[in-house]
């Protein structure tokens, strides 16, 4: 059995799509309020911290895949991600369990120099130095030959469905409702966005090959890397319409931080969209050289054609 915890958000329901079509039928998906993805999963209501209740939801899974998103709220991140990294390691180690960790790029120096899976940590705020806490635990367990582990870490989303991201929300939702375009800081600085269907699909790829485990993987993404000029300007092309946008520049944060929480816990962010994002995922190319990468233009097509 393989058992995906956090089940809700579209990595994960990405995720229980791929190890069905690929890799087994006997999957149970854990979150508070899990829905089915396909018609043989097996659901399991549990908070991961919770550590009784994560025991139960890992006993009997061969592989665990941690997916866990909370929301953009820095002291929820701070309380919680620590326990439940605490709690799931621990369960893993019980059960002898293998471990798939979905990581973000939050630990990264938010600079202009490119990210492999060997950059070093240099977290801007909070929430960076959590998401560096949690995994920096889950290195120590690897490194101490506590349990076989893997790390896969993607950079910011973009896609289809629940997709949740700052570029879904600013771009794709906005033209859902016919609102002006957004870009944070800069409409000039290059970035690398990864699809979201080919993050689940390489971490379950990942997750079911023996020789991957116990290191740090960036996931697979479109190595042409847009500037948001460039990026909206493929999407206006691919939609037949001129969509226009505005650059939030950085002083409009501030002065909205002290009225609003949602974007005062942005700024912490904002260096990424200042310079250039350069996230590279070579070595999974050279690993698994016929994973076919989803191209801009396939995405935002894909994008158009499910609105």
């Amino acid at each position: 059995m393989q058992t995906i915890l956090g089940a809700n958000g579209q990595i994960a329901i990405e995720l229980a799509k791929e190890l069905k079509k690929n890799y087994t039928s006997n999957i149970r998906l854990v979150s508070r309020n899990p829905k089915k993805v396909n018609d043989t999963d097996t659901l399991f209501s549990a908070n991961l911290l919770d550590k009784q209740k994560t025991e139960e939801a890992v006993k009997g899974s061969e592989i665990v895949y941690i997916t866990v998103g909370l929301p953009m709220n820095t002291k929820m991140w701070v309380d919680q991600f620590p326990i439940m990294m605490r709690n799931v390691i621990d369960a893993c180690k019980k059960h002898h369990t293998k471990l798939v960790f979905f990581d973000n790029t939050y630990m990264y120096a938010q600079n202009e120099t490119p990210l492999t899976e060997e950059s070093k940590f240099a977290p801007v705020g909070q929430k960076g130095k959590v998401r560096a806490e949690i995994t920096t635990m889950l290195l120590q367990e690897i490194n101490s030959s506590n349990l076989e582990a893997v790390i896969c870490r993607a950079p910011e989303f973009y896609g289809p469905g629940k997709t949740q991201s700052i570029t879904n929300a600013i771009i794709f939702e906005n033209i859902k409702q016919g609102k002006q375009l957004k870009v944070f800081i800069s409409d000039a600085t290059l970035r690398t966005l990864i699809w979201t269907p080919d993050a689940s699909k390489a971490m379950a790829l990942i997750g079911n090959t023996p020789d991957t485990y116990n290191q740090t993987w960036h996931l697979p993404c479109d190595d042409s890397r847009l500037t948001y000029k460039q990026f909206i300007a493929l999407i206006s092309d691919i939609y037949g319409k001129s969509f226009t946008y505005s650059v939030v520049p950085k002083i409009a944060f501030k002065i909205g931080g002290v009225f609003k929480t949602q974007i005062k816990e942005l700024q912490e962010l904002l260096p990424r969209y200042k310079s250039d994002n350069i996230f590279v995922s070579t070595k999974f190319k050279n690993r698994f050289p016929d994973f076919s990468v989803t191209t801009y233009q396939e995405g935002i097509e894909q994008i158009k054609n499910g609105q």
